[in-house]
C-alpha cells in the first residue's frame, strides 16, 4: 500500500532531477511518466542536450541501476543481451549478462545499430526477458530504456520501422535551455558531480508500488470515451499514415493515469 510519505519522496525525486536538468520540468515529468506506466522513452534530439544527464539522474535518484550503450554499426545483440562463455573448470555455459539486466538503459543513438541488433533490444523491452540457447532469463524490475536519436545527421543510420517505434510509450525533444537556465548550467557545478552527490529518494520496490498504483486508478467512462473517439477520428485523417491502434490507445490511457 502506497503512503504520503512514498508520493512526497516521488515529487522530492522530480525536483531532484528537475535541479539537474534545468528549465525541463515539462520533459521531466513525461519521463515520470513513462517510467511509471511501465512503458519506454525515445528522445530525438542533438546531442548534449542533456539524453544522458536525464537518464543518470533519474536512476541516481530512484535508486535504480544504470547502464549507457553507445549504438554503432558493428554493435552485436550478444554485446546488448550477454552471452553464454564455455568454463573449463565447471565444464559448462556460463550465462554473462550485458548492460540490458539494469533498471534504467540508456540506448543511445538506437538508429546507428544494425536492424538484428535493435529488434534484439526491442523485443526484450516487450517481452521483460532475454531468451538465449534455450534459456529465459528475467529482466530486473523495473527495467526503463531511454533510447535517443539525433534527427539531424541520419547519415549511416537503420531508421525504426513503425512496428519497433511502437515499442516506446512517449516521444519527445529536449531542445535548447533558455538563457537564464542556459546560464546557470555555464556558472554552475558540474552535472556529473552533482549526480554523483545526489542521495535516493525511492527504491525499487517504491517504483513497482507506484505502477501497482497507477494500474489502479479509475478512468471515467467519459475519458474511455474521449480516447476511443481520437482513435477513431485518426483512423479518418487524410494527413495521418498509420491510425492509431487500440494498443496506442490502452497505453494512452495508461499515461494519463500516471500523470
Amino acid at each position: 500500500m502506497l503512503t504520503d510519505v512514498v508520493f512526497k519522496a516521488l515529487q522530492q525525486a522530480q525536483d531532484q532531477v528537475n535541479a539537474l536538468l534545468l528549465g525541463k520540468t515539462s520533459e521531466v515529468r513525461l519521463a515520470f511518466v513513462a517510467l511509471l506506466s511501465g512503458g519506454h522513452l525515445l528522445i530525438e534530439d542533438l546531442p548534449g542536450l542533456g539524453k544522458t544527464t536525464l537518464a543518470h539522474a533519474m536512476a541516481s535518484t530512484l535508486g535504480l541501476q544504470f547502464q549507457r550503450v553507445q549504438f554503432t554499426s558493428d554493435l552485436l545483440p550478444a554485446d546488448v543481451l550477454g552471452v553464454s562463455i564455455y568454463e573449463a573448470e565447471s565444464r559448462g555455459f556460463r550465462f554473462h549478462p550485458g548492460p540490458v539486466f539494469s533498471n534504467v538503459l540508456l540506448a543511445d543513438e538506437i538508429n546507428r545499430a544494425p536492424p538484428r541488433t535493435q529488434s534484439a533490444l526491442l523485443e526484450a523491452m516487450a517481452e521483460q526477458q532475454v531468451t538465449l540457447d534455450g534459456t529465459t532469463h528475467a529482466l530486473p524490475d523495473p527495467f526503463f530504456v531511454i533510447a535517443t536519436q539525433n534527427p539531424v545527421d541520419m547519415s549511416g543510420t537503420f531508421p525504426l520501422p513503425d512496428s519497433q517505434l511502437d515499442r516506446f510509450l512517449l516521444r519527445l525533444t529536449l531542445g535548447y535551455p533558455d538563457a537564464g537556465a542556459e546560464r546557470a548550467l555555464l556558472a554552475g557545478t558540474s552535472r556529473r558531480e552533482l549526480i554523483a552527490q545526489t542521495l535516493p529518494s525511492l527504491d525499487e520496490q517504491d517504483i513497482r508500488d507506484l505502477r501497482t498504483a497507477v494500474e489502479q486508478v479509475h478512468a471515467s467512462d467519459a475519458l474511455i470515451d474521449y480516447v476511443q473517439r481520437l482513435m477513431a477520428r485518426s483512423r479518418q485523417q487524410p494527413g495521418v499514415r498509420v491510425g492509431l491502434s487500440p494498443r496506442a490507445g490502452i497505453a494512452l490511457l495508461r499515461a494519463a493515469k500516471a500523470h
